[in-house]
This record gives structure tokens, C-alpha cells and sequence, in this order.
């Protein structure tokens, strides 16, 4: 069975924001073919993907490595996830589905219990869905990637701390909602660039070596693969 090169570039992907390969470490097809249990058809056109994200480079003899952001390139992720989730949020007012909002609905009420509870990993997670949901609504796939890709990049970039006041964090998910729900895309727009500015304190850059984040192997040809 030949599996997907998108499943691999996945995989890949989260070894390398969790730090299970560092930065500039040397990624060839033989060692992730194995560690992946795939063979190096997949590995090569997943690692030709990553490059174009930004996450691997290519250098003359020395071939594939993981990339290593500046600390200006990572100030700039930030930079730019304020300017692209307030347009999608816009954008969602715009188009979004019944079934976007019955999705986002459901993810502030689950987020505004576990926020009462204090129950933080269930918030991280939480939170990651619901922006992602925000950006699908936005009814543009190329917005939606972009938006996914900084988000990846941000936490290969910088650790997230919780908000202070999470009940107050998932309120303000909830102005956001109720906007896009009345189509208001200059309210959405503004409620999602005040919540992005917020959160900014929250983000520290990571120390590669000490926030790096060891996982065990894993293949991605079994019915667990991420995809």
C-alpha cells in the first residue's frame, strides 16, 4: 500500500515543531523512510513540501536540513497572523455555513466549561480548533492554508502560555462568534484583532534545547497515523 505523501509531510512536520528534530538537524530519506516505516517515494516529495513552507532547506552537499528561523522571522509570524485572522474572521461573516457556526458554537460553550474548570490542556487544544474552524468559514481554501501554515510555524516558533483569565478569553471567542453569526464582518475583524493583540504577551521564544519536546517513533502506515 502506497502512502500518502501528505500523510508523511504531516508527520514530519509535527516531529519537527515538537523538536524531536532540531533545528538544522540533517534529514535524509533513508533515516525518515525508516522512521516513518514508508519508503523514500513519499519522504522525498514530503520533504520538497516542507521546503516550501519554510520548515526545511536544501544546501549543496549537504542536502536536507531543518530550517532555523531567526528571531526576527519568528516576530514576523506573529505580525502576520494580526493582519490574516482578522480578515478571515471578516471573510467568515461574509460566507460562513449553518455548520460552521453549529461548530463554533459548540467549541466556546466546551471552552468556556473546561475554562471554569481550569482544566488548560483541553483549553490549548480547544482554542487551536476553534481558530481553525474561523478560518474554514472564511469560505477561502488559500486564507485557510496560510492561516493553518503560521499556526504550525508559531508553535515551532515560540511556547503559548495560557491566558490569566481563560474564562475571559473564551468571552471574547464568543463576541467573535456572535458576530460572524450576524454577518457583522467589520465587528468580527476588529473583536479578532484585539484578541490577537492580547495574546501576544503570551508568546515567548523557545530555547531549542530546552523547550525541545521528545516523542517516540512511530509509522504513519498504521490505523494511529496522523493525516
Amino acid at each position: 500500500m502506497r502512502i500518502p505523501a501528505h500523510s508523511v509531510c504531516t508527520a514530519i512536520r509535527d516531529d519537527i515543531v515538537s523538536g524531536v528534530f532540531e533545528r538544522g538537524a540533517r534529514l535524509t530519506e533513508e533515516q525518515l523512510a525508516r522512521r516513518y516505516g514508508v519508503s523514500r517515494v513519499p519522504v522525498r516529495e514530503a520533504l520538497r513540501t516542507l521546503e516550501s513552507e519554510g520548515f526545511v532547506v536544501t544546501r549543496r552537499h549537504a542536502g536536507a536540513q531543518v530550517a532555523e528561523p531567526t528571531e526576527q522571522e519568528a516576530a514576523d509570524l506573529l505580525d502576520m497572523r494580526a493582519l490574516l485572522e482578522p480578515l478571515g474572521a471578516a471573510r467568515a461573516a461574509q460566507r460562513r455555513t449553518e455548520a460552521h457556526l453549529k461548530v463554533l458554537r459548540g467549541l466556546v460553550r466546551l471552552g468556556q466549561e473546561r475554562a471554569r474548570r481550569g482544566q488548560g490542556e483541553d483549553l490549548r487544544s480547544l482554542g487551536g480548533w476553534f481558530h481553525e474552524t474561523l478560518a474554514q468559514a472564511s469560505g477561502s481554501p488559500a486564507l485557510t492554508a496560510l492561516l493553518t501554515q503560521l499556526r504550525h510555524k508559531i508553535a515551532w516558533t515560540h511556547v503559548v502560555e495560557q491566558p490569566a483569565q481563560p474564562v475571559e478569553a473564551w468571552a471574547e471567542h464568543g463576541a467573535i462568534v456572535d458576530a460572524v453569526a450576524r454577518g457583522d464582518a467589520e465587528r468580527a475583524r476588529a473583536l479578532t484583532a484585539l484578541h490577537a493583540e492580547r495574546s501576544l504577551p503570551l508568546h515567548r521564544l523557545k530555547n531549542p534545547g530546552r523547550d525541545r519536546v521528545r516523542v517516540s517513533q512511530h509509522a504513519v502506515n498504521t490505523t494511529s497515523a496522523r493525516n
